[in-house]
């Protein structure tokens, strides 16, 4: 398997298929495996049946486990799309990162595990030249569908570490918002500064289910202070930022 010179465990995993189109890897997706152990992750992810696999797992002490080769189309990614690809997992490499997730008692990620994490995602980005915004989360490739690494990992922390792009979010402090119901140009301005980021959302002009899944998506990894689908000042002027620092 070709991959990272970092130490890591190999564990093959029979979840794999060559890789379509140009087979470019263009981003890396980071994933919580929303399961009660890393060793209970990996068999699951090694499992044929399952029908899903990742590249890398990263446990709560920050060991790495390789389960399919860089080269190879991993099933982490599902039904996905960013700035209009829809064949994501042809075009990214996915690390899973052990945490019991939403469903089972969401918590902060460890120290060692996310300097296990940055070392891992830096070496990848440098082999494979991957842009600081095409480092995105599960959710935002799967808006709705998805809601991890979520709301408590440290983007930051990465950002720090020349990987991803972030910026400082600015802070909550009420405003003019936009929620669910709205109609009109500030509607479809909002929506048209998502998609020109990355989003999978239509420039309808309506405030939508869809617009609100996409902004707790945003939110949850660019504006974590408060996840809740209301575009409030502080998420489009999160928005306008990461924009302008494109």
């Amino acid at each position: 398997m070709k991959g990272t010179s970092l130490h890591k465990t190999i564990q093959p995993s029979p979840n794999i298929e060559p890789r379509l189109g140009d087979g470019q890897i263009r981003f890396l997706i980071l994933h919580y495996t929303g399961m009660l152990s890393a060793e209970a992750a990996c068999a699951w992810l090694c499992n044929q049946e399952a029908k899903v696999s990742c590249h890398y797992l990263v446990d709560e002490q920050g060991a790495i486990t390789q389960m399919v080769g860089e080269e190879m189309r991993a099933w982490h990614a599902g039904v996905s799309s960013w700035q209009g690809i829809t064949d994501i997992n042809s075009a990214s490499i996915g690390i899973e990162i052990q945490n019991l997730g939403h469903s089972h008692g969401y918590h902060d990620f460890a120290d060692v595990q996310m300097q296990s994490v940055e070392q891992l995602c830096a070496d990848i980005i440098k082999r494979h030249g991957i842009l600081p915004r095409h480092v995105l989360a599960h959710s935002d490739v799967a808006p709705g569908r998805k809601l991890d690494p979520g709301e408590k990992f440290n983007w930051a922390q990465l950002h720090q570490a020349g990987i991803g792009h972030w910026v400082p979010p600015v802070s909550t402090s009420g405003g003019v918002f936009l929620q669910s119901g709205d109609k009109g140009d500030a509607v479809q301005a909002l929506q048209g500064m998502l998609h020109l980021y990355g989003y999978g959302i239509q420039l309808s002009g309506i405030f939508d289910e869809r617009t609100k899944i996409v902004v707790e998506a945003f939110q949850r990894h660019f504006r974590q202070e408060k996840v809740d689908g209301v575009a409030d000042q502080s998420t489009v002027a999160t928005l306008h930022q990461l924009l302008r620092a494109v």
